[in-house]
């Protein structure tokens, strides 16, 4: 069975957004916060670096794509035929 380019970038969407909750909280440390004068949140890291954390995102998530790919293509992880039959 064929898999459709919007399945693949279907598939990689999910990996990306699985991977980023993933890489979001790496690099963040406990400490304490004085209290925010510029309506900030309490628990908002100074220094978030998410440009970095996002290019780390897109390439672990091509890496998790492209094993699901890999998973898919050899059948150990099938795709659901949602298509309903042609009488």
């Amino acid at each position: 069975m064929p898999i459709g380019p919007f399945t693949i970038v279907a598939i990689y969407i999910v990996c990306w957004w699985v991977v980023l909750f993933t890489v979001l909280p790496l690099g963040t440390t406990r400490e304490r916060h004085e209290r925010p004068t510029d309506g900030g949140q309490w628990g908002a890291p100074e220094k978030p670096d998410l440009k970095r954390k996002f290019i780390t995102t897109t390439w672990v998530a091509a890496l998790v794509w492209l094993l699901v790919m890999v998973l898919v293509y050899i059948g150990w992880m099938p795709l659901p035929d949602l298509a309903p039959p042609v009488p």
